[in-house]
């Protein structure tokens, strides 16, 4: 052990809470290998995360709004992005392992599916009614990355990354806060988006809301954040305040009410299901078609399994470059004469 390593465990152990999950007490994983000396193990998972070709694939998927034209939209990057800056301002202010919320937080979402939640609903129903990000996230970080042999993080994040929404709930305080921040993160800027995207009004939200949370981007979410902190400072658990999180949880329950199901920015996702679909249906027809590392697995693992992890990895713009290549005529030009 580097004494540079050594260090960077005596101050955790000097400056952390009682409560944090200290990375010497990390179960590990799954493959050993020797320990980097001058990073921690959350530190590398961070690293290796921030190095994957599925992080990269980010950039290009939809959070909200289908491939936008105006630059300022968020995609599913700059989500994951906000997403570990808020878990960070929280696991900073409690004291807690901010290096294994960071690697976690940016994580979260690799295994989301091109055009949001639209195609999560579209491979549930073509491939599996079980199917879900999360776990398709973990499937990304255990099996996909790199060529098949997976990046081989740590329990810890892994357990953050495929308990990070819905009623899962975490192991370590850690990764309960990487479904705050999560939730945090996508109420407030889809909020944002939505206003830009003149399908929502800030005066459309309630009043007694606005009043709670507060009028403002940054408003809202340093009253959410600081809600987290206050209420879990010096405990074990995280939590929010009764007052925010009923605010919170009110808000959430408004856009999905008035932007996520119903509006202006989700008329296409009917098309998008169709797109995913006939191509999943497509390549379990074809499986000699799939590339590289999706073809060598259709070998031994179930045809279906292997287009899922194909169609669920692809990008907005890749899932549509195929789907004309595929099954739109291109125009005969014919030979020049």
């Amino acid at each position: 052990m580097s004494e540079i390593y050594k260090m960077f465990l005596e101050r955790e152990k000097q400056t952390l809470s009682p409560f944090a999950f200290l990375t010497a007490n990390t179960r590990g994983r799954e493959n050993p290998c020797p320990q980097c000396p001058n990073r921690t193990d959350f530190q590398r998972d961070r690293d290796r995360i921030i190095h994957s070709k599925s992080f990269r694939r980010l950039m290009h998927k939809t959070q909200v709004f289908f491939s936008p034209v105006e630059e300022h939209y968020r995609t599913r990057m700059t989500h994951t992005l906000e997403v570990t800056q808020v878990g960070r301002i929280i696991a900073r202010a409690l004291r807690l392992n901010e290096d294994l919320v960071e690697a976690a937080c940016l994580g979260h979402d690799l295994g989301h599916t091109p055009f949001g939640h639209a195609g999560e609903v579209a491979l549930r129903k073509c491939f599996d009614p079980s199917f879900a990000h999360y776990r398709q996230s973990l499937r990304v970080v255990d099996c996909l990355e790199n060529d098949g042999a997976g990046l081989n993080l740590t329990y810890e994040v892994r357990d953050a990354i495929v308990n990070h929404t819905g009623e899962h709930m975490a192991q370590t305080l850690e990764g309960v806060i990487v479904k705050f921040a999560d939730r945090i993160a996508y109420i407030n800027h889809d909020i944002d988006d939505a206003c830009r995207a003149g399908i929502l009004r800030i005066d459309d939200i309630p009043k007694e809301l606005l009043t709670t949370l507060g009028r403002g981007h940054s408003e809202r979410i340093n009253r959410m954040v600081s809600s987290v902190i206050e209420a879990s400072m010096d405990r074990n658990e995280i939590r929010m305040t009764d007052e925010i999180a009923q605010a919170t949880g009110e808000l959430r329950a408004f856009l999905y009410a008035h932007v996520y199901t119903n509006s202006e920015a989700k008329h296409e996702e009917l098309k998008a299901q169709d797109l995913l679909i006939r191509l999943y249906q497509y390549f379990v027809d074809h499986p000699q078609e799939l590339p590289g590392l999706y073809g060598k697995m259709a070998q031994t693992e179930d045809i279906g399994r292997c287009v899922c992890d194909y169609v669920s990895g692809m990008t907005d713009r890749y899932a549509i470059d195929v789907y004309r290549k595929l099954f739109i005529p291109e125009v005969w030009k014919g030979l020049n004469t």
